[in-house]
């Protein structure tokens, strides 16, 4: 894969920490529901960023994101950014 620069701290690292902040704001709360709440909170910035960088052209950003121009739209449209 592409070599990314040192100082960038790696998507799973960022995750990681994230929900360690998380956690650690519950306190002795035990957590339910993490994975859709994890899987919403991440969803929406890729759709944006992909949608960004696709200028705005949804059959580029569904190719970026590797799903169809149709579930594109869903997702889009599930997320109110359409």
């Amino acid at each position: 894969g592409r070599h990314m620069k040192k100082n960038i701290t790696p998507l799973g690292e960022s995750v990681r920490q994230s929900l360690e902040l998380y956690l650690a704001d519950l306190g002795q709360i035990e957590p339910t529901h993490m994975w859709d709440m994890v899987m919403r909170c991440v969803e929406k910035p890729l759709l944006e960023t992909a949608m960004q960088r696709a200028s705005g052209n949804q059959s580029r950003a569904a190719n970026m994101l590797g799903i169809t121009r149709n579930t594109l739209r869903k997702k889009l449209q599930a997320h109110q950014l359409i």
